[in-house]
C-alpha cells in the first residue's frame, strides 16, 4: 500500500485514521491508492488497538412500538460509524432492568450504553449507573448522566390545545398510572407526569376544569389498557367529548372502544395519541399523535455516547430533540 502511494506506512496510517496533519495533496494520494487496491480497514484488528470492543448495549422496553422504531435509527447510527448495537429488551420491567444493569462484565463487553427505564426509581439506576459510558433516554434523569429526550410537558400541552381548538369541551387525559397498585411493566411516572401536566396547562390557559372523573388511569400503555379505560370513560354520565391519549397504542384500543358502541370518532369522540408511531397511519381513522423525531433522538444519543467513550470530560448534557403534532382523521375526520 505504501509502495503503492509512494509514501511511507506512518503516513498511510494517518491517512486511514483521518489524521488531521496531513497535506491534502498526499491525502489524495494515499486515497488514490486505497481505491485501486480496494482497502477495507479491519475494524476488529482497530478496536482491539485501542482497547475496545465495537460494541454498544441499547437496553430498551420493546413490547412498545416506539422503542421498536427507535432502536432501528439507533442501529443505523451506530453503523455509520463503525459501531454493533446490542439489544437488551425490559419490557419495562423493575426486576429485568436491575439485572441488567447489575452484569458486573457489561463494561468489559460494551464500550457504552444507551438505557431508557421506566420501572426502576431514581435513586436506585443512580447506584448502578456510572462505571460505563452512558446515556439516558426518556423523562428518567440521573444526576451526571447525558440525557436525551424531547419537552413533554409542551408536547401535551400542544395536542390538547388542538382539540380545544375543534370546540371540545370535556377532554380527558388517558394514561395516568396507577399510584397504589405496582405492577410489572408500568409506564413511566415521570412521563405521565409531564404529559398530564400538559395537558392540565392547556385546560386552564382555556379556562376550562380539570375533572377528575377524567384522569383515566392504566395499567400499561398497551391497547387492551386503552380499550379498557375508554369503555369507562364511555360510561360516565357525562362522558368526554375528546381524549388525549399519552401514546399511540393506547389511542388505538381508545378507538376501537369508541366505534364498538356505535358512536364515531372525531364527530362523537376526538383521539390524539402520542409517538407518532407507524401502525399509527394505518388504523381507521388514522391517528392525530405527537410525533417525536426519533433519527434525531437517536443521532443525539448515539453522538454524545460516542463522546464519552472517546473520553470527553465535559458536564453531563442535557439535550433535547424536536417533535411535531401529525394532525390526521381522528380528531379532523380527514385523512392526511
Amino acid at each position: 500500500m505504501a509502495r503503492r502511494a509512494g509514501v511511507s506506512v506512518r503516513t498511510v496510517s494517518n491517512v486511514v485514521n483521518n489524521f488531521a496533519y496531513v497535506s491534502e495533496e498526499t491525502r489524495a494520494q494515499v486515497q488514490q491508492a486505497l481505491d485501486e487496491l480496494d482497502y477495507r480497514p479491519n475494524l476488529a484488528a482497530r478496536s482491539l488497538n485501542r482497547g475496545r470492543s465495537n460494541l454498544l448495549a441499547l437496553v430498551l422496553p420493546l413490547d412498545v412500538p416506539y422503542f421498536t422504531e427507535l432502536a432501528a435509527h439507533v442501529v443505523d447510527q451506530a453503523e455509520e460509524r463503525g459501531y454493533t448495537v446490542l439489544i437488551d429488551r425490559t419490557e419495562g420491567v423493575a426486576e429485568r432492568e436491575r439485572q441488567i444493569l447489575m452484569r458486573r462484565d457489561r463494561s468489559a463487553l460494551f464500550d457504552g450504553f444507551i438505557f431508557s427505564p421506566l420501572g426502576l426509581p431514581e435513586d436506585e439506576l443512580r447506584r448502578w449507573v456510572g462505571d460505563c459510558p452512558a446515556v439516558m433516554l426518556g423523562e428518567m434523569r440521573v444526576d451526571g448522566v447525558d440525557h436525551v429526550a424531547i419537552d413533554d410537558t409542551a408536547a401535551a400541552r400542544a395536542a390538547t390545545e388542538h382539540l380545544i381548538s375543534l370546540g371540545r369541551t370535556r377532554i380527558a387525559a388517558m394514561g395516568v398510572p396507577h399510584v397504589k397498585r405496582q405492577q410489572p411493566g408500568r409506564p413511566a411516572r415521570a412521563t405521565a407526569a409531564h404529559r398530564s401536566a400538559g395537558y392540565e396547562q392547556a385546560l386552564a390557559e382555556a379556562g376550562l376544569p380539570v375533572r377528575p372523573e377524567y384522569a383515566a388511569t392504566v395499567q400499561r400503555y398497551q391497547r387492551e389498557d386503552g380499550r379498557r379505560a375508554m369503555e369507562a370513560l364511555l360510561d360516565l354520565p357525562e362522558p368526554p367529548d375528546a381524549v388525549f391519549c399519552y401514546n399511540d397504542l393506547l389511542a388505538i384500543g381508545a378507538v376501537r372502544a369508541v366505534l364498538s358502541r356505535g358512536l364515531r370518532v372525531p364527530q362523537d369522540v376526538a383521539i390524539v395519541g402520542f409517538d407518532g408511531i407507524e401502525e399509527g397511519r394505518f388504523v381507521t381513522p388514522p391517528l392525530t399523535t405527537v410525533a417525536p423525531d426519533k433519527e434525531r433522538i437517536a443521532e443525539l444519543a448515539v453522538t454524545r455516547l460516542l463522546a464519552r467513550i472517546e473520553g470527553d470530560q465535559e458536564p453531563a448534557a442535557e439535550l433535547e430533540a424536536p417533535w411535531h403534532l401529525v394532525i390526521d382523521a381522528s380528531t379532523t375526520g380527514a385523512s392526511t
